[in-house]
């Protein structure tokens, strides 16, 4: 029988077989937010033709209060995320023609380790830590949806929503 030695994964000995990210010690670009910090498509999977879906680490950090003051979505698109380190508070509203609807908003609890797929045109923006003061995400959605598909809308400040558990 052949033994072989398993050795630690790196970029440089593993470049020949694909690529990797560690989501929850993302490093490299990184888009920072208020709570948040988004690294755009580390790693990318082909799929058929030339789109490339794109996993991309999110972490959030909590918020003194859970409160929505804005929202973003995609018109072509839909998300993946991955919960994965928490339980977390995620925001959502219908999709509309093109005008922020805060007063549809609804949270919900959602359990770490749970994907859960937003479908297109579903308004969202960072969902928020329940337990931890970090939570970390993996995002899955098309190569540079962010640059191209997401529209990003300010609340008017009589619309803010504070979450509460």
């Amino acid at each position: 029988m052949r033994k072989i030695k398993a050795v630690p994964i790196s970029a440089e000995n593993f470049r020949p077989y694909g690529s990797f990210v560690n989501a929850l010690e993302p490093d490299g670009n990184c888009f920072p937010g208020e709570e948040s910090c988004f690294y755009p498509d580390p790693v990318t999977l082909s799929v058929s033709g030339k789109e490339q879906i794109a996993f991309s680490p999110l972490t959030v950090n909590r918020p003194d209060r859970m409160e929505v003051t804005k929202a973003e979505y995609h018109d072509w698109t839909g998300e993946g995320i991955l919960f994965l380190d928490d339980d977390a508070v995620m925001h959502v509203a219908p999709p509309s023609k093109r005008e922020v609807v805060p007063q549809k908003t609804e949270a919900f609890i959602v359990p770490k380790g749970t994907i859960v797929k937003l479908n297109t045109g579903v308004w969202h923006l960072s969902p928020y830590p329940v337990h931890n003061d970090v939570l970390h995400l993996l995002i899955v959605m098309p190569e540079r949806v962010y640059a191209n598909d997401c529209i990003l809308c300010d609340f008017p400040q009589e619309e803010y929503i504070e979450i509460e558990l």
